[in-house]
Parts: C-alpha cells; sequence; structure tokens
C-alpha cells in the first residue's frame, strides 16, 4: 500500500518568503518527495508505504519549516535594521 499526502505552503502577502521557505526545505527532500513552485505557493509531496515514516517526515518537515521560517523572519527584520540578540 501506498501512502501519500501534499503540504501546502501558502502566504498571500509574501509568496517570495512562501518560495525561500520551500527552497530552503528542497535539499531535505527524501527520492519519496518533491516540492513545486506556483503562483507564490509552495507544494511539498510526500509517498511512502509505511505511516511510521510518513509521521517522521512530516514531522522533520514541519521542525525545518518552523526553523526556516524564524530565520526569514529574523532576515526580514535585519533588513529593517531591528536585528540583534534577545529583540
Amino acid at each position: 500500500m501506498r501512502i501519500k499526502t501534499t503540504i501546502e505552503f501558502i502566504d498571500e502577502e509574501a509568496p517570495r518568503i512562501t518560495e525561500k521557505l520551500a527552497r530552503s526545505l528542497a535539499p531535505d527532500n527524501l527520492t519519496s518527495m518533491h516540492t513545486e513552485l506556483y503562483e507564490g505557493r509552495a507544494r511539498i509531496h510526500i509517498s511512502t508505504e509505511k505511516i511510521t515514516s510518513l509521521i517522521a517526515s512530516l514531522d522533520d518537515l514541519l521542525m525545518n519549516a518552523k526553523v526556516a521560517e524564524e530565520v526569514l523572519q529574523e532576515a526580514k527584520r535585519c533588513e529593517k535594521g531591528k536585528c540583534g540578540l534577545g529583540e
């Protein structure tokens, strides 16, 4: 049995952030994953045979997405001259 899922990242206010997020995650894609970028959205497709593998892949992906989002938000703040530790 194959189990498939798709995660879609959408930020209508900042489509370039969505693209940057997807591109930062893509190097970690397993052979069972692929990323599509279109119209300011990013879709990550995952296919596996075991539910535990799907759960582990989703957990890793979402944790990496959280970190990438935080880095992008900090970079955006730095562009505005508001960067620094503890701010």
